[in-house]
This record gives C-alpha cells, sequence and structure tokens, in this order.
C-alpha cells in the first residue's frame, strides 16, 4: 500500500471532491482517481459513492479515514525526528572522586531524562568547567554553592576482623592496624594528624587514590581504611561498617557555579535537581 495513496484518499474524503483534492493535491485529475482505484482493488472495498457534484464516502471509506489519518501521522513524525534533529546541549561538569557510583548514576541518568539533546562530559573538578560537584573547601571565588549530600566517615573492616566485633573503635584501636590511606580524603587529613599527635602508628598497607580500590582491598581482607557511609556498603556482606570516636569526620557535598551562568537551561536543570538531594 503506497503511503501517497492513502494522502490522496484522505485529500478526497476532506474535500468531497475528486477534482479539489487534485487540486489541493497539485497531481492530475486521473492519476489520483487512478490511486482510489488501487486502493479499492487492493483492500477489496468501494471508498466512495460517485455523485453528481462530488463524492460521498461508504462505511468502509468511513473507516479507512480513521486508520488513514493515525498511519499519516505516524509517518509525519518518523521524517520529523530524522529531518529536525534536537538541538545539542553540551554541558561540563566537574567531579570530584568518591561521591559514590550509585547516586551520582541516578543523579546523572534524571539530569540526561530532563534534557533531550544533552551532551554531558565529566571532568576533573579543577579543569574548565560549566558547574563542580564539590566541597565547600574546594570553593573558588565568585562561586555558588548548592548543598546536596551530608557524609558521614566510617572504618570499613574486612568481615573477619577481630575489631567488627566492637560497636564503636576508639583511636587507640588504630596501634598497629592494617590501615589504607586514601588520598584526598577529608576525614584522612583530620584523623591521621590526631593519631600522629597521640603517638599512635597505624600500619600503612597501601596509598589508595580511589573508594573502589580502597574497598576492594578491604574485602580481600588486606586492611581497614576511611569511607563515607553509603547506603550500598551497608548491604555488603564482605566487610563491616563501624563509627569511629572522634568527632568531624565527615564532609558536606554540593554543587559549584557561577552566579553569572545560573540562567543557562541545562545548569538550571541541575540545579533544580541538587536541590531536592539537599540535606538540612
Amino acid at each position: 500500500m503506497d503511503i501517497r495513496h492513502l494522502k490522496y484518499f484522505v485529500a478526497v474524503y476532506e474535500q468531497g471532491s475528486v477534482s479539489a483534492a487534485s487540486r489541493q493535491c497539485f497531481v492530475a485529475q486521473p492519476s489520483l482517481s487512478s490511486a482510489i482505484r488501487q486502493l479499492e482493488q487492493q483492500l477489496n472495498v468501494t471508498l466512495f459513492l460517485r455523485q453528481p457534484k462530488g463524492v460521498t464516502p461508504t462505511e468502509d471509506g468511513e473507516r479507512l479515514y480513521g486508520h488513514a489519518c493515525r498511519l499519516l501521522g505516524q509517518f509525519q513524525a518518523l521524517q520529523r525526528s530524522f529531518t529536525e534533529p534536537v538541538d545539542k546541549i553540551r554541558f561540563r561538569l566537574g567531579l570530584i572522586r568518591a561521591l559514590g557510583v550509585e547516586r551520582m548514576s541516578d543523579l546523572l541518568r534524571q539530569f540526561s531524562l530532563q534534557l533531550p539533546g544533552l551532551e554531558l562530559q565529566l571532568v576533573e573538578p579543577d579543569e574548565p568547567c560549566d558547574a563542580r560537584i564539590i566541597s565547600p573547601e574546594l570553593l573558588k571565588s565568585g562561586e555558588q554553592f548548592q548543598p546536596m549530600y551530608h557524609d558521614h566517615f566510617q572504618l570499613a573492616l574486612p568481615a573477619g576482623q577481630p575489631l567488627a566485633l566492637k560497636q564503636r573503635i576508639s583511636l587507640q584501636d588504630f596501634a598497629g592496624l592494617a590501615l589504607i590511606k586514601r588520598t584526598p580524603c577529608e576525614a584522612w587529613q583530620k584523623l591521621y594528624p590526631e593519631l600522629v599527635r597521640q603517638g599512635i602508628k597505624p600500619d600503612i598497607r597501601a596509598d589508595i587514590h580511589t573508594i573502589e580500590y580502597a574497598l576492594g582491598l578491604v574485602s580481600a581482607g588486606v586492611a581497614c581504611a576511611l569511607v563515607p557511609d553509603f547506603e550500598q556498603l551497608r548491604q555488603r556482606q564482605d566487610l563491616v561498617l563501624r563509627p569511629i570516636a572522634m568527632a568531624g569526620l565527615e564532609r558536606r557535598i554540593g554543587l559549584a557555579y557561577s552566579p553569572v551562568q545560573a540562567s543557562g537551561l541545562a545548569l538550571e536543570t541541575l540545579l533544580r535537581l541538587c536541590q531536592k538531594l539537599a540535606v538540612p
């Protein structure tokens, strides 16, 4: 069935006249009449009753009209999807490390869904970018900060580690403890100087930059590590999280952006999503 024949049929139906439809479609009347006959032969029906001053649709013609309009609408939508591409929106987002794969993936998924045509590039937070998800300590002059997360750090221990039996880890428990140094890490920068001040020496087994590698070593039983208390970590069976008896082992995470750029559609959308995540 030719899509043009359906177009001609709809024109005849709506004009009530073959001659009027031929003028509307810019096609010769014999060609249009031939298209209608071919449709009738293919469907084995009569679509119009010829009258002295035009045509009247039959019951089958009425039924075909509804189908034809839907099919033509779908065909036009298909054509537009290829001939009218969505405008691209390029956005560079700087991210610090150890933000939590699950929660960041969910945020970026929602960001992409709300902006068709988004081309999102993730970069280091010190590279040129449109906005950054960072801690307040990394704010630059003139940047605004929209809070998102408030993370508390705990000690991740292998499931079989004897300290896993304790409900809270004291600073004295770090003496000789196999420990992974992870930098940059806000909690490490607070905890380690305090251990040094008290003369407590842990057994540093590795210096790791990413939380994923640190957790891998904890899971393998190599050492313990300071990690944010992400919900997904509490559900793991290969390690145990325990709070540390020291105040201030926490961090705040938020969206840093220039107020000059805040009127852009992409940044407005991301800012709105981040405001929903704000922890009081």
